[in-house]
């Protein structure tokens, strides 16, 4: 029936991790001899593995947009926010936290691995730096109170609601909007699992 033996899918760190869990396993469920493999990246490294086909399918950020060869279907948005552990100095700062107050202190700042984006900002805006190519150190380091930074806000609610972390509120800046799209090579269809997984992750997202 060309059932694939194996799916490769490539997912943003800013996809929500509850929601890709919960796929994945009705995906086992529905397909239980098809292998599954699963990999993590940031910003432009998803679209430059789908487009060499590393993996089929890839939940892309808005780098996934315009690029030629890619079939893409929106999936949802993800609140990034502005947060900072309650001993940093930031949070300490009655609202609306002045932008000069941001330049003075170091932003960790999540860097690309890929070629596709070598180079290029998202949300930078403090001169001082600390780039990290992995999410899940950057959270670390915020609690720590190493830096300030813009997080998911799916990622840091229940930090945010035990007090480990505090929102920051600037005076010129709101809560941006990452958005994140379903992409795939055009000559590249999907198969009946892979198809299977894109219709439950955006019915997800949806949802």
């Amino acid at each position: 029936a060309g059932l694939e033996a194996e799916v490769g899918l490539v997912v943003d760190v800013m996809f929500p991790t509850a929601r890709l869990v919960a796929a994945l396993k009705a995906f086992a469920r529905e397909f239980p001899t098809v292998t599954l493999r699963l990999g993590v990246e940031t910003l432009g490294a998803v679209v430059q593995l789908v487009l060499e086909r590393a993996y089929g399918l890839g939940i892309s950020g808005p780098i996934g947009l315009g690029i030629d060869g890619l079939e893409r279907r929106p999936l949802c948005e993800e609140a990034l926010i502005p947060v900072a552990a309650p001993d940093h100095p930031l949070a300490r700062l009655a609202p609306p936290v002045p932008i000069a107050a941001l330049h003075e202190h170091t932003q960790l700042v999540l860097s690309d691995r890929s070629r596709r984006t070598e180079g290029q900002d998202f949300g930078v805006v403090s001169p001082r730096t600390w780039r990290l190519s992995d999410l899940g150190a950057k959270h670390a380091l915020l609690l720590a109170g190493l830096g300030w930074g813009n997080m998911p806000e799916t990622m840091v609610g229940d930090d945010l609601r035990a007090g480990r972390l505090c929102r920051l509120h600037p005076a010129e800046a709101a809560a941006a909007r990452f958005s994140l799209v379903l992409v795939h090579r055009t000559d590249s269809p999907p198969g009946p699992a892979a198809c299977w997984l894109a219709r439950r992750l955006a019915a997800d997202a949806a949802a």
